[in-house]
Order: structure tokens, then C-alpha cells, then sequence
């Protein structure tokens, strides 16, 4: 029988790494360490550095690995290599998790689980995953809209919209009517009435959209339902991934169950 560590940070025996790329910030947490890392996705910081992931997807997978050898190389330990739960959009496919997978490799990983965003997200929140639960991730640089039935996705929509493509020429009103066609979508080909109980239920929010009232306000009027901004929706994916890293650290038979 393998022996129960001891809980991060006192567990010096191993380290472990959850990781949300996203288009415009990286969030990282590591073991032994109380805080969450949250820079900007960007290769370098100054003139000449450039943005290695656009609109959910990674666009320079070398150039991502550069970023999370500065980010995060000098946090590891020397010898051990840690044990890595990275989120990944639900519409990146195999695509982005091969890419993200090849670019993580230079944390030199023992193995990298990986979780849906929403699937996260709900974590953080402790969002009861028995019921169909909606997800709305309103990101900087995209918008997210997922319904989780038993902890799994079972639709997601998404735009290339998010709260930094907002200015004088671009009202919040845009991504409201983005998540409003997306949820309505989703009803009109659900054969089924999990949309339809989920949105009963309430919408879960996550990402740096959730802090902004225009936005909060203008979904729970349009689509007449409670609208929940989980607690620090900006860096709750992360969180979530933070929550599946301590249970395979302590309960090493999970981790099959977590490898989506």
C-alpha cells in the first residue's frame, strides 16, 4: 500500500504545479508556496516580448515554454520533477492540450493531468456537481459557455469576445447578447431538460468578466435566472486545478479519474 503524504507545504517529499493559461494572464500555484503566481501571458516582460496565446489557443508553443521556464523554472526544486494539473478550454480539443502539453515539458513534469476550465471552476466554487450545473467564463480575451451534467461537459459554445475587446465602440452589452445566443443555443438543441434545470438552477460566473456589475446585472436581466460570481472568479480555475492537484498529491489511486 503506497503511504499517505503528508499535506503541501510540509510534504517535502514531492512538488506539484496547477496551471491556467490563459490568453492574456497565466495563473500558476506550486506546492510549498501560499500564494497564486499571476503575471501576464507574455514571453518576456518589455519591448520585443510577444503574446504566445491568443483567443484560447497557443499560437507559439516554443515561445509558451519560454515563458513558463522564466515564470516558473527557478521555483522548482533542482531534482524531483513535480506533478502538473493544467486546465484547458473545452473547445481547444486535441490541438491545444498537445500543444500545452509540449510546451510544459520544460518544467520537466513526472505527468500532467488535465481538466476542463469549467470543470475547475465549479471545484472552486464547491458547486454541487450532482446537478446540471451552467458555467459562464468571461475571460479577457474570450467567453465561455459550458454545462456540466455529473462533473462532465456535455455542450459548451464559445466567442472570440472577451472584457478586453470593451472600449468606447464596444459596450459589455456585446458579450451579454454573446452568452445570451450562446445559453439559448443550447436550449434549442438540448432534446433533453438538462439546459433548461441548470439555467433554473442559476448561472456559475468565473473569469475578470464576473467583477463587473454592467455585465453580472445585464445577464440576470436577460436571462431571468441568479447569476453567482464565484469568490475571486478571475483566479478560480487555477483553484480548481489547485483542488485536483492536493487530491492526487494525497489520494495517488484518484488519478486516473482526474486524466480527461
Amino acid at each position: 500500500m503506497t503511504a499517505r503524504h503528508r499535506l503541501w507545504p510540509s510534504c517535502r517529499r514531492c512538488t506539484g504545479i496547477a496551471l491556467d493559461l490563459g490568453s492574456a494572464r497565466t495563473r500558476a500555484w506550486t506546492s510549498g508556496r501560499r500564494m497564486i503566481l499571476d503575471v501576464p501571458s507574455v514571453t518576456f516582460p518589455g519591448v520585443g516580448g510577444t503574446c504566445p496565446i491568443q483567443r484560447g489557443a497557443i499560437v507559439d508553443t516554443p515561445g509558451t515554454a519560454r515563458m513558463l521556464d522564466r515564470l516558473l523554472g527557478h521555483r522548482l526544486p533542482r531534482f524531483g520533477r513535480p506533478l502538473l494539473v493544467l486546465t484547458t478550454p473545452v473547445l481547444g480539443g486535441i490541438v491545444y492540450r498537445t500543444e500545452a502539453r509540449t510546451a510544459v515539458e520544460v518544467l520537466r513534469p513526472r505527468a500532467v493531468l488535465t481538466v476542463p476550465t469549467p470543470r475547475a471552476v465549479a471545484l472552486a466554487a464547491d458547486a454541487d456537481l450532482t446537478r446540471p450545473l451552467l458555467v459562464v467564463d468571461l475571460g479577457a480575451h474570450l467567453t465561455e459557455v459550458t454545462l456540466l451534467t455529473d462533473g462532465a461537459v456535455t455542450d459548451a459554445r464559445c466567442t472570440a469576445l472577451g472584457t478586453n475587446d470593451l472600449d468606447n465602440l464596444t459596450s459589455p452589452a456585446r458579450i451579454t447578447d454573446a452568452v445570451v445566443a450562446m445559453v439559448t443555443g443550447m436550449l434549442d438543441q438540448d432534446r433533453t431538460s438538462q439546459t433548461l434545470d441548470a439555467l433554473q438552477r442559476g448561472a456559475l460566473l468565473a473569469g475578470g468578466g464576473a467583477l463587473r456589475p454592467d455585465i453580472t446585472y445585464g445577464l440576470a436581466g436577460r436571462l431571468r435566472t441568479a447569476v453567482r460570481p464565484v469568490a475571486a472568479p478571475h483566479t478560480a480555475a487555477v483553484r480548481g486545478a489547485a483542488k485536483l492537484l492536493h487530491a492526487a498529491h494525497n489520494h495517488p489511486s484518484t488519478t486516473a479519474h482526474l486524466h480527461h
